[in-house]
């Protein structure tokens, strides 16, 4: 077993139809810093969303919000930016990371309040990654059930020093189910390529056509900060 093995991001998802949630982070091979993030869907309260970009921070939103069955798991900001990091996660703990951040906690301690979903019987968990502007430097979160129950939380923190062309991939399901079954493990290595947009359709086109709903990539530059970003809504307004 190869241990150091970097599979490309369809090699860990084609021909799986539900990984739920899903975040990469790393850096390309020319140095600069990598975040993504998708969301998936099955139901159609899940399936009505969209991303926005406002301010340079990344948000959910109802595609028909006559259609919203309930906000309280679905709608958040995915993306924001402290000073010199980026935050993203699958739900309201970017808004608990930030905050944190300004308080002076470090990733993990901002998340010491926080626990999986209260979504029973499928107890989804929170992922999280911050990524430090200045050096690339990454940490991922995961917050999951401690049994089926839902008893406890068990948290995991990753703490990785960035590598040209690596990044890390951490999803919410290992697969669809009933109930959906947790991630396990540690975030996947995966290859990242230097072009935006060839990652970006590579993301797209991996994830099932029937419940893929939004994907957002950002490549930043960490001589001067500027950064590119894609945008892919299943539901275009």
């Amino acid at each position: 077993m190869d241990i150091y093995k970097i599979d490309t991001f369809t090699d860990r998802v084609q021909g799986n139809s539900y990984v739920g949630r899903g975040i990469v982070t790393g850096m390309t091979p020319e140095g600069k810093a990598v975040s993504a993030y998708f969301i998936m869907g099955r139901s159609a309260n899940s399936r009505n969303r969209v991303f926005t970009i406002q301010d340079g921070e990344v948000f959910t939103e109802p595609f028909d919000a006559s259609k919203v069955e309930d906000p309280s798991l679905i709608i958040y900001a995915a993306i924001r930016k402290f000073e010199r990091y980026l935050i993203v996660t699958n739900g309201d703990q970017t808004d608990t990371i930030y905050k944190g951040l300004e308080k002076g906690l470090a990733f993990a301690e901002a998340l010491e309040d926080r626990q999986f979903e209260p979504d029973a019987p499928n107890l989804t968990p929170r992922i999280s990654s911050i990524t430090d502007l200045t050096d690339g430097s990454y940490e991922m979160s995961i917050l999951k059930s401690a049994d089926a129950e839902g008893t406890a939380c068990n948290r995991y923190t990753f703490s990785y020093s960035p590598l040209p062309g690596l990044g890390h991939f951490i999803h919410t399901y290992v697969q669809d189910g009933s109930p959906l079954p947790t991630f396990q493990g540690e975030p996947e290595r995966i290859a990242v390529p230097e072009d935006i947009d060839d990652f970006t359709d590579d993301i797209w086109e991996a994830l099932d056509e029937n419940n893929r709903i939004s994907l957002y990539v950002r490549y930043t530059d960490l001589a001067t900060g500027e950064y590119e970003e894609r945008l892919i809504n299943r539901n275009e307004r």
